[in-house]
């Protein structure tokens, strides 16, 4: 008899851990998704056709807040938790609460989950959403590209379209984005390698993925979501702390899983943090990750037409994951209206709509920068008219994307972009040119 289970999730390792564990496996039968962070996601279900011969129906996926009648109505024996960037106490809460509903509280591990591949495998991931592993993993992608080599970059999941369609994503030309209908945020991660001219794969089977990416890849570079660990097993793992968040390296899951498995720590944006903030995560590292070399590094601020900014009222827009739950109050658009000596910077919450208003009422930390939040039409809408309606002059665009590819936009848009920028320790492409070398031996 198999046991029923659950999987809590957010549309992205929920679907790779049921495809990596779950799948074929006929101890346990998955009954059903529970999905949060993101948007919409608790309307769809996952489809049959990705579910396997074991499954005749799609599977539901519900919203996490049903977690108690769901554990009844499905007379459920286990949940697994399949998401990240959660704070290492509100895990437990969790577990706690599904404990007190009768069900067992599980997690996965790399060992279940992890695909290996024929090919070196650099992993770039962090220990809290927005720590910038993109400008980094962007950097590697660049340097391997430079030397010769054929990279093929992995993106952790984002499928908040048609999953079936979805299965697998081969993205090289500006076209292949709107073929997949990306959203916002899908663009944020996609658009800069293939404006590089380099090829990005993504979606929802990563065995076809990987399959798909090693013909035509030298190197596999896996560019992380949140704080999740890779779904590829790494040779080298570059995992990226954040010094203006010190103690969020052993404060979340699974960023310190990450940090005690790393070979490598990237400690960023030590320019704006506090020396003794960087000691504090030195020292993290050293009692729990002896081994992992450190580097420091900060992200250059690049700003397009930064005259425009001068003495003038600005709405910045940042990355929405970065200041959503990952929980930041502004990003590189806020540094560049501080330092182009913006006149005003405008407080978007008044002229919020939608759900663009429901998500600064759920996080109450963000008052001076509007997240480019759009994983759908009706919220691309919203963000739309909560800008034209702001009262700015110019929109100061800091998500990766480019707001005015996306958006029906009325007002004249600065763009801001982050480049990685080593300051010490062993460089980081000769630290990778050593595990290459070694792969080849």
């Amino acid at each position: 008899m198999a046991y029923n289970c659950l999987i809590m999730g957010a549309a992205g390792r929920d679907f790779h851990d049921f495809q990596m564990f779950f799948r074929d496996n006929p101890q346990f039968r998955v009954q059903g998704f529970t999905a949060t962070q993101i948007p919409f996601i608790a309307e769809r279900s996952f489809p049959r056709e990705l579910a396997g011969p074991a499954y005749d129906a799609d599977i539901p996926i519900f919203p996490e807040e049903r977690l108690p009648e769901l554990i009844e109505r499905f007379e459920i024996d286990f949940v697994f938790l399949a998401y990240s960037d959660l704070a290492h106490a509100d895990v437990m809460h969790k577990a706690s609460l599904v404990q007190a509903c009768g069900a067992a509280f599980a997690l996965l591990g790399p060992k279940q989950t992890q695909l290996a591949s024929t090919r070196p495998v650099i992993a770039v991931t962090a220990v809290r959403t927005g720590a910038g592993k993109s400008p980094i993993t962007q950097f590697l992608a660049r340097t391997l590209a430079d030397s010769g080599r054929r990279v093929g970059v992995l993106r952790h999941p984002m499928p908040y379209g048609d999953l079936a369609r979805q299965a697998v994503e081969r993205f090289a030309t500006l076209e292949d984005l709107d073929r997949y209908e990306c959203t916002v945020e899908e663009r944020e991660e996609y658009e800069p390698y293939v404006a590089a001219g380099q090829v990005i794969f993504a979606g929802v089977d990563y065995r076809r993925i990987l399959a798909a990416a090693e013909p035509e890849s030298d190197v596999i570079l896996w560019d992380g979501g949140n704080n999740d660990y890779a779904f590829v097993r790494p040779g080298l793992s570059i995992v990226v702390a954040d010094a203006l968040r010190a103690g969020h390296e052993v404060a979340y899951y699974p960023g310190e899983t990450n940090f005690r498995a790393a070979d490598v720590v990237v400690i960023n944006k030590v320019s704006q943090a506090d020396a003794a903030d960087v000691k504090r995560i030195r020292a993290s590292l050293a009692q729990l990750n002896p081994r992992a070399q450190v580097v420091e590094s900060d992200l250059e601020i690049l700003v397009d037409s930064p005259e425009l900014i001068a003495g003038r009222r600005v709405l910045v827009v940042e990355d929405g994951p970065t200041v959503t739950h990952g929980g930041m109050g502004y990003g590189a658009g806020l540094l560049a209206a501080r330092r182009y000596g913006a006149g005003e910077i405008i407080d978007p919450r008044p002229a919020a709509v939608g759900t663009i208003a429901e998500a600064f009422e759920k996080y109450p930390h963000l008052e001076s920068v509007l997240p480019a939040l759009g994983y759908s039409s009706q919220q691309r809408g919203e963000l739309a008219a909560t800008i034209d309606a702001s009262g700015a002059d110019v929109v100061i665009d800091a998500s990766p994307a480019s707001l005015q590819v996306v958006l029906d936009v009325h007002l004249p848009i600065v763009r801001v972009r982050y480049r990685f920028r080593q300051t010490s320790g062993p460089p980081l492409a000769d630290l990778v040119e050593e595990f290459l070398g070694r792969f080849k031996a």
